[in-house]
């Protein structure tokens, strides 16, 4: 799956069948559920999971508590639009599905 393909299941009620938690994440995030997110991200330990976390808290606007995300997640607050990081991190996880 591609990160445009993704998108375009954003018009489904659901997340498509057999998608990996963080992408969930992601496409809840891009339908603008921002809590089930939330909650999908702090359930992960990983690294991947802090920079989806740290994203969600960039998108929220704290940007303390998401400076603490990205450093769990050994990134940079990127400066870069909320979107094209979205884009990046899709892409990321994608590769690793």
């Amino acid at each position: 799956m591609t990160v445009d393909e993704l998108r375009a299941t954003l018009a489904h009620a659901d997340p498509p069948d057999g998608l990996p938690p963080l992408l969930a994440a992601m496409w809840h995030l891009a339908r603008g559920d921002w809590t089930r997110a939330h909650e999908i991200a702090q359930d992960d330990p990983s690294a991947d999971a802090a920079w989806v976390h740290a994203h969600l808290h960039r998108v929220e606007g704290d940007m303390a508590n998401a400076g603490y995300w990205y450093r769990r997640a050994a990134r940079p607050m990127p400066a870069d639009a909320l979107d094209g990081e979205w884009r990046a991190i899709a892409e990321a996880l994608l590769t690793k599905a």
